[in-house]
């Protein structure tokens, strides 16, 4: 063994402080003149030898943990180190798995492996196009080479350095420094041995020369909270929902029932984990008729209390409840069920956090790089750089991880509307208008419509949702398609409508005395419903915050707010558009939502004295469901104008509605709500006198609902008395305080 010529001094002090860029240059086996060079970077270690068939050869001591040596081969052996430490005993271990030789542990050397990252990765990461970042990025155990190990990459364009720490190395990275792999800004490192479940982090180095240690931006698994480590994860699940997903393909959702069912998954069933949940959810779920679940933010987060909505790990589903592989159970067993699956994802704005992407690399990175736009007034949290192409390209992949890894069937994207807009909650001077003097984001608007065209392009059948409370004018049309203001449309499948929500609460709050002074409140949504694709969310947002749960917001006694609660659900289900419905307010939970103990459940135990008043709503939300369902009147024209049809909107002296709903092939439904607590005998309305006769096929004032069972049990013959614009009309009665459907007999 020759000894190997001394390290430059600047080399050296950049390998051991963490700030070279080529690591593999100076550490692993080269060939010179004398032979084979071989350096490795042991801390700690008492000394270190290269094994090979029929060689063992001990390196020398550099100090600082460098050990280097020369042996006069003409090539490169396949050939591994052998490291010992003080606390080795005779035998010792091999770090891969097998005996060590003559006490220490032997292993394979990471620097003398080739990038296990190609050549076409880096090409799509620096165009910011790499759909499948979650491939390229992050943490993948892998065979390289023909050795097994993982490979760990990250994108840190600022960083001097980079290394791998982890419990496989006392989370002392000196011995795993990362390379640049050039102007993608990604650093990569294949560590042998190291496999599934390993704990780990990036040991970044600064552009100022000090040290910040960060969890993986990347990471498909992470510690449970309040623990922060990253964790090298492969997927073992097995799919069975392929006859789930070939349906969904050929479904059309804005002619589809579509019944939504939203649940904050840690506190539906406190204590439950994603395997025990899927026990339960999808037969309760299934029971009551819904068509999808909604969850909560699942990506990983810090802080429970902020219910998943400021996220640190996007490609993580939150270990609270179990590892992703038993989120893609629940996933299955709700597919299985029949039962679509949307999750709530938050590409608006991210924590600041100082071990997750805050200054990742030490300067902004994922943020903007101004200040000003950075920062959300709001929340204190971080805006994402949209106008950045590899932030654009990690969120972008990220909606389509999040489908094409867990099979969810779509995205409810949160708080669009601070996306779209430069002064959302800005004072005036706090913001500065586009290049064309506008206050419209651009990036954002560029992002979003690529996060859509790519989701919808990959993954058929899947819908995005955006919860976007402006006038934003073309949220659901189509990218390509132009509007009036000169952008192209959002190309989002479907909206929360949020006026609908805010308009409706507001009447059905006021005393039915007072109703007829709000009574547009209730009609206006039709000068608008097909201006987009919508949903009519009572969602978490309506139950929290001294907001009160639905039935506690309604006034009167407690029979009066049960009436009240019934009959709205009545007028929602029947009203243009899809519907969404929050845990808890499918029994008419009266205390508002608390994320401790969840819904309720204990009002539906038959030794709950007022048990049949919350179990009768929720058999009228099961019947609401099953009839919808098989009533394509409600669904199946939604975003069609001849689908809806007021037949008196101006009944305000009343406090009644009434309306039709239209199937493609013209089949009727005639909603009609009475908001009073008064019976309305023989109240004449107008229908079609191409249907004969008519039936109650639904009344929320049903004495099974907790009502007091006036209603229609006889059909309703047609009378040629034309009433309303129309040749005929029937004369139900009205329940108080009611919604009764009518179809033809």
């Amino acid at each position: 063994m020759l000894a190997a010529a001394p390290l430059a001094g600047d080399e050296r002090r950049r390998l051991l402080d963490g700030t070279h860029h080529d690591p593999h240059a100076l550490l692993g086996a080269h060939s010179e003149p004398a032979g084979v060079r071989f350096r490795a970077l042991r801390p700690f270690a008492r000394s270190v030898a290269v094994v090979a068939p029929g060689l063992r050869a001990p390196l020398r001591s550099e100090g600082d943990g460098l050990f280097s040596g020369v042996l006069p081969l003409r090539e490169i052996p396949e050939y591994r180190l052998l490291v010992s430490y003080d606390t080795d005993g005779d035998a010792g271990t091999d770090e891969d798995g097998g005996g060590g030789r003559g006490g220490g542990r032997e292993t394979h050397d990471p620097y003398r492996f080739l990038p296990a990252l190609g050549e076409l990765d880096l090409h799509l990461i620096g165009e910011g196009r790499h759909e499948e970042l979650w491939r390229a990025l992050g943490a993948w155990p892998m065979v390289h080479q023909g050795v097994t190990g993982t490979r760990f990459t990250v994108w840190a364009p600022n960083a001097l350095g980079v290394r791998v720490v982890g419990d496989f190395c006392c989370w002392d990275g000196t011995a795993f420094p990362m390379r640049s792999l050039g102007a993608t800004g990604v650093w990569e490192l294949f560590l042998p041995g190291v496999g599934e479940g390993a704990l780990y982090k990036f040991d970044i180095a600064r552009p100022d020369g000090s040290h910040t240690v960060r969890a993986d931006p990347m990471a498909r698994r992470t510690e449970c909270p309040p623990a922060t480590a990253s964790i090298v994860h492969a997927s073992h699940h097995r799919w069975h929902d392929q006859a789930w997903l070939a349906g969904r393909a050929g479904r059309e959702v804005t002619e589809s029932p579509f019944s939504v069912y939203e649940v904050h998954l840690p506190s539906w069933r406190p204590g439950l984990g994603y395997r025990e949940l899927a026990d339960q959810l999808p037969a309760y779920v299934r029971d009551l008729g819904f068509t999808h679940v909604e969850f909560m933010p699942v990506a990983e987060h810090p802080f429970g209390g902020s219910w998943g909505y400021q996220v640190t790990g996007f490609y993580a589903p939150t270990a609270r409840l179990g590892t992703p592989d038993d989120f893609k159970h629940l996933v299955d067993a709700l597919h299985r069920a029949g039962i679509g699956v949307l999750v709530d994802w938050v590409p608006a704005h991210f924590p600041r956090d100082d071990w997750a992407l805050a200054e990742f690399d030490g300067r902004p990175l994922y943020e903007h790089g101004d200040p000003a736009r950075a920062a959300h007034p709001d929340w204190g949290t971080l805006v994402f750089d949209y106008g950045r192409r590899e932030v654009r390209n990690f969120l972008v992949a990220n909606a389509v991880y999040w489908c094409e890894e867990f099979h969810v069937d779509g995205l409810r994207v949160d708080a669009v509307a601070s996306m779209l807009y430069l002064d959302y909650s800005r004072d005036s001077g706090a913001w500065s208008p586009n290049a064309y003097g506008g206050r419209e984001d651009l990036d954002a608007v560029a992002f979003l419509q690529e996060m859509n065209a790519t989701v919808y392009r990959r993954c058929p059948g899947v819908v995005t949702i955006a919860e976007e409370s402006t006038a934003w004018d073309g949220v659901t049309r189509a990218t390509h398609h132009v509007g009036p203001g000169g952008f192209g449309g959002l190309g989002f499948g479907l909206k929360w409508n949020m006026g609908w929500m805010h308009d409706s609460l507001g009447y059905v709050a006021h005393d039915p005395v007072h109703r007829k002074y709000h009574h547009h409140e209730m009609t206006f949504s039709m000068v608008y419903a097909y201006s987009e694709n919508y949903v009519l969310p009572i969602s978490h947002d309506e139950v929290v915050h001294g907001k009160r749960a639905l039935v506690s917001k309604m006034p009167g006694d407690w029979w009066q707010q049960r009436a009240n609660h019934r009959a709205y659900l009545g007028f929602m289900w029947a009203h243009p558009g899809k519907q969404l419905l929050f845990m808890g307010q499918e029994f008419a939970q009266g205390a508002e939502w608390s994320q401790e103990h969840g819904p309720d459940w204990w009002l539906l135990d038959p030794s709950y004295e007022a048990e049949p008043d919350h179990r009768g709503v929720r058999d009228l939300v099961r019947d609401l469901n099953t009839v919808y369902a098989a009533t394509p009147a409600l669904w199946q024209r939604d975003s069609a104008p001849e689908g809806f049809a007021w037949i008196d909107g101006d009944a305000a002296q009343d406090n009644v509605f009434a309306f039709s709903r239209h199937a493609a092939d013209g089949t009727p439904l005639v909603c009609v709500s009475n908001m009073s607590p008064v019976v309305r005998h023989e109240y004449r309305i107008g229908v079609t006198d191409e249907v004969p006769a008519w039936v109650e096929v639904l009344n929320t004032d049903a004495e099974r609902y907790g009502g007091s069972g006036v209603g229609n049990p006889d059909p309703l013959k047609a009378e040629p008395y034309g009433w309303h614009g129309r040749p005929a009309s029937v004369v139900p009665v009205l329940p108080p305080l009611s919604t009764i459907w009518l179809r033809p007999a």
